[in-house]
């Protein structure tokens, strides 16, 4: 899908065979890793607050390797995912119902859709998640993001996001490389690395409250960003 900022690289929206699928292909797909990110992310966010009657929007939710364990979690219902690749979501639907969880989640509540619009769904969310979203994406994403967010989100609803930090003393311009985790960041390409005064500027002019969270313990060296809804002045 595009929006006026152009279309999302073509890695995030290779359309996968149903032999991928049903080999687990999905898995390395998404970065591998499959219990270790997926019980992170679920353990961070019911760290923060989650609780089973809330709704929350997994933004990049790919084949549910973190909504697996939300989805056992909160109300039937209250997980809504999106993600710009359909076939990341029907290998998802496997995934829930090996694990007898299908009918936990109505067909509704996944969406396949490459511009952040949660609002599509109908309904508030208490807590967005992109993790390992804005990792591969610029700036100008976010951006997109926080404005189709603040649509969707409750005031004093709370949105999470993984980056790789570029810190102040860091020239923006240069590649990065993060020890002990060995992976390289750049400023233009992906994967993106950030410095906070950059995350703070998408959200100049929205409705946003930023807090930076730093590292959760991702085994990338991933950091967390928090963004909180404001009441939008009169």
């Amino acid at each position: 899908m595009e929006t006026d900022l152009g279309p999302l690289p073509n890695q995030y929206s290779r359309e996968l065979s149903a032999e991928e699928i049903a080999g687990g292909g999905h898995r390395e797909i998404v970065g591998g890793l499959w219990e270790h990110v997926g019980a992170l992310q679920f353990g961070f966010l019911v760290g923060r607050g989650l609780k089973p009657h809330m709704r929350l929007l997994d933004l990049g939710c790919g084949c549910l390797r973190g909504g697996i364990h939300f989805i056992r979690y909160l109300e039937p219902g209250h997980y809504f995912g999106i993600d710009v690749n359909e076939s990341l979501l029907t290998a998802g639907r496997c995934e829930l119902d090996k694990a007898g969880l299908g009918e936990r989640l109505p067909q509704g509540n996944l969406l396949a859709n490459g511009s952040f619009e949660g609002w599509r769904f109908g309904v508030d969310f208490d807590f967005v998640l992109a993790q390992s979203v804005f990792t591969h994406l610029p700036g100008d994403w976010l951006r997109h993001c926080l404005g189709e967010l603040a649509r969707c989100v409750r005031p004093g609803g709370q949105f999470y996001m993984t980056y790789f930090e570029c810190p102040a003393d860091w020239p923006i311009s240069e590649p990065r490389t993060y020890a002990p985790h060995g992976g390289t960041t750049y400023p233009d390409r992906d994967p993106f690395h950030y410095r906070l005064e950059d995350l703070r500027r998408f959200a100049e002019g929205l409705p946003w409250r930023m807090e930076p969270l730093g590292g959760w313990g991702h085994p990338r060296g991933q950091h967390m960003m928090l963004y909180v809804r404001e009441q939008e002045r009169p």
